[in-house]
């Protein structure tokens, strides 16, 4: 726990030690306040809740959670301390898992940065926020699934861009299982064994119960076993580069 800590405290400090943080957070602020007032048709809705915000959030996350990982390992790599860092008397593990519980933190100070838009609902009417709670439980959750993504894509390549593209990518895949279309597609050909199956791969799917207050064991498990799936790769990633170095 010593050794996560330390490289979490390190890797946190690191994403404050240039602008690209806080232009960051104004962006992704910016955006989820776009998203819920007017793209979301908030006011034109005239219900005081936040399904709006929380409706195009798994679409957000897919580009700006990669923009967070994808330099976890790959600037390690360019910057030549990767080699250093895996000499340290530490864990892979460790290492694994403090650098991701980093971005994680990132992305969980971002998201509790959009509480003026939590407060604003409350103002202009009575939500139910219990249901609002839920969604920012499953918000967090989804986040770090695109995030334990996004680090073992960055753990593949030395390029940032190339991570952030691979992690879009396969983010991708596991957000469009859910929509109709492509249920639709694989039910032309595929029993409904796995139609259900690839649904169960949405993050969409598990999401959308979280952001309407229903908790089921089954959503929370699908994250959880989503983040430490990756994160297992990620782990078997840097381990084999270990050995090989």
């Amino acid at each position: 726990m010593t050794a996560i800590m330390t490289i979490l405290r390190r890797e946190f400090s690191s994403y404050f030690a240039s602008p690209v943080a806080y232009v960051f957070l104004v962006i992704f602020l910016i955006m989820q306040g776009l998203f819920t007032f007017y793209i979301g048709s908030f006011y034109q809705r005239e219900q005081a809740d936040l399904v709006s915000f929380f409706t195009y959030q798994p679409w957000l996350y897919l580009f700006l959670m990669p923009s967070i990982a994808m330099r976890l390992w790959a600037e390690e790599r360019r910057a030549g301390t990767f080699e250093l860092l895996l000499t340290l008397p530490l864990p892979t593990r460790a290492v694994v898992i403090g650098k991701y519980m980093a971005a994680l933190a990132f992305a969980a100070l971002a998201l509790a940065l959009t509480f003026p838009i939590w407060i604003t609902v409350n103002w202009l009417g009575s939500p139910d926020n219990g249901v609002i709670i839920t969604g920012y439980v499953g918000s967090f959750l989804m986040a770090g699934a695109y995030l334990a993504i996004g680090a073992a894509m960055s753990s593949v390549t030395k390029n940032q861009v190339v991570a952030f593209i691979l992690a879009v990518t396969v983010c991708f895949l596991f957000l469009v299982s859910g929509l109709p279309m492509v249920l639709d597609t694989v039910g032309a050909w595929a029993p409904d064994a796995v139609v259900l199956a690839v649904a169960n791969l949405s993050f969409l799917t598990h999401f959308d119960a979280l952001q309407k207050g229903v908790v089921t064991l089954s959503d929370v498990v699908y994250f959880v076993a989503v983040i430490v799936f990756w994160l297992w790769v990620n782990r078997i990633v840097i381990e084999s580069k270990r050995e090989a170095g």
